[in-house]
C-alpha cells in the first residue's frame, strides 16, 4: 500500500540575486533525485538550486530550506524524519549522494 505523504519537496532555481522560480514539487526522495535536482533549461534562473521541505496543509514555515551552498548537512537535518518513520535512511543516503554530485 502506498503511504500518504505529509511532507513534500519544492525545488527552485535561483538567479544571482537569490530570487527563485519553482521548478518542481515532489513527495518522494526517489522522484526528487531522479527528476528534481537537475537545472531546468526552461528556467532563466541558473545560479543555484534551492530545496525546501514543507509540511502539507499548513501555514507554518518550511521544515527545512537548503541551497546549493549548504547541501552538505542534509543527512543531519533529515535525521528527525528518519526517526519518526517519514523518510527512510536509505532515501536520505541517496539524496545526500545525489546532492554531493550536484555541487561538484
Amino acid at each position: 500500500m502506498m503511504k500518504f505523504r505529509r511532507i513534500y519537496w519544492v525545488t527552485e532555481q535561483l538567479d544571482d540575486a537569490g530570487r527563485g522560480e519553482v521548478t518542481g514539487v515532489y513527495t518522494s526522495i526517489p522522484d526528487l533525485v531522479d527528476y528534481g535536482l537537475s537545472m531546468k533549461e526552461h528556467c532563466e534562473k541558473q545560479a543555484a538550486l534551492r530545496l525546501t521541505l514543507c509540511e502539507l496543509d499548513t501555514a507554518k514555515p518550511p521544515l527545512i530550506c537548503l541551497t546549493s551552498d549548504n547541501f552538505g548537512n542534509v543527512e543531519e537535518l533529515l535525521d528527525q524524519f528518519v526517526k519518526d518513520g517519514e523518510i527512510t535512511h536509505e532515501d536520505v543516503v541517496a539524496l545526500a549522494d545525489a546532492l554531493e554530485k550536484q555541487v561538484r
